[in-house]
C-alpha cells in the first residue's frame, strides 16, 4: 500500500519544478492528483499517469479568486473529495525566474527596495501570498466540510534569510510562513492541518542556468552547507510527509529540506 492510497490531492504549480515532483510522488504513493497551472499540463499529467496515478489538469491562476475555487471544485466533481492540497505555484520576481544571478552581478544595487517599482513588488505578493491564500482558503472550506484533510505551502528558506536584492521573494515567503501559522492555528481543532515547506536552492526551471554562472552559484552555495543544489525530488518527500498521517500532531509548522541553511 501506499501512503496516499485512496486519497485526492490538489496540487498548484504541479506542472514543473518542486509542484511537478510532488504530484509524480504522490501519484506512486497512490493518490489521484489535480493540477493547477498557468502553464500546460500535459506531460506532467502523462508522468503521474506512468507512476500510477489518475490526473487531471485545469488551467489555474491563483491570483483569481474564481480560478482556485473552481480548481477545488473540479477535484472534488473527478474525484469525490480533497484530501491533500500544495500550494506549490510561485514566482521569485515579477518576471518570473529568479533574480540569484542579477544579483551576483548587481554593482549598481538595481534590485535593492530603493531602486524597487511598487508594481513589481506587488506582483511577487499577489502570486506568492494572495495566491496562496485563495487557494489554502478554498482547499480548507472543503475540508473542514469533511472534517479531514492537509494543507502543505511552499515557503523558502528566504522566509527567515534577507537576500539583499530580493525583497519582494523574501517578504511574500515570509508572508506564506506566517499565513501558514494562522491558518493552522484557526483550523487546529476542525481535523484540518496547514504546513509548510521552506525549501533552499533547488535544481527547478526558477534557477535554471545558475550552475553555469560562477558568481551566483558561489552566492547560492555561501548560505548552503551541504555545497550543492537540493533536488525536487527531496522536496517533494517532505510535503510527502506533511500530507500524511506520520505528521498528524503537526500543524503551523515549516520542514527546511535547504541542505543545512540553519544549522549555525
Amino acid at each position: 500500500m501506499g501512503a496516499l492510497d485512496g486519497k485526492v490531492a490538489v496540487i498548484t504549480g504541479g506542472a514543473s519544478g518542486i509542484g511537478r515532483a510532488t504530484a509524480v510522488r504522490f501519484a506512486a504513493e497512490g493518490a489521484d492528483v489535480v493540477i493547477g497551472d498557468l502553464a500546460p499540463g500535459d506531460d506532467a499529467v502523462a508522468e503521474v499517469e506512468k507512476a500510477g496515478g489518475r490526473a487531471v489538469y485545469l488551467r489555474t491562476d491563483t491570483t483569481s479568486e474564481d480560478d482556485c475555487e473552481a480548481l477545488v471544485a473540479a477535484a472534488v466533481d473527478r474525484f469525490g473529495r480533497v484530501d491533500v492540497g500544495v500550494a506549490s505555484a510561485g514566482i521569485a520576481t515579477a518576471a518570473g525566474p529568479s533574480n540569484v544571478q542579477t544579483r551576483a552581478g548587481d554593482a549598481a544595487n538595481a534590485t535593492h527596495v530603493v531602486n524597487l517599482a511598487t508594481e513589481t513588488f506587488e506582483r511577487v505578493l499577489d502570486v506568492n501570498v494572495v495566491g496562496v491564500m485563495q487557494t489554502d482558503r478554498a482547499l480548507a472550506r472543503r475540508m473542514v466540510a469533511q472534517g479531514s484533510g492537509s494543507i502543505v505551502n511552499i515557503a523558502s528558506s528566504a522566509a527567515r534569510i534577507p537576500l539583499a536584492g530580493a525583497a519582494p521573494y523574501c517578504v511574500s515567503k515570509a508572508g506564506v510562513w506566517m499565513l501558514t501559522k494562522v491558518l493552522g492555528l484557526e483550523l487546529a481543532t476542525t481535523g484540518v492541518r496547514v504546513n509548510a515547506v521552506g525549501p533552499g536552492y533547488t535544481a527547478t526551471p526558477m534557477i535554471d542556468g545558475i550552475e553555469q554562472q560562477p558568481a551566483a552559484f558561489a552566492s547560492a552555495m555561501s548560505i548552503t552547507p551541504m555545497n550543492r543544489l537540493g533536488r525536487p525530488e527531496e522536496i517533494a518527500a517532505a510535503c510527502l510527509f506533511l500530507a500524511t498521517d506520520e505528521s498528524s500532531f503537526m500543524t503551523g509548522q515549516m520542514l527546511h529540506p535547504a541542505g543545512g541553511q540553519f544549522t549555525g
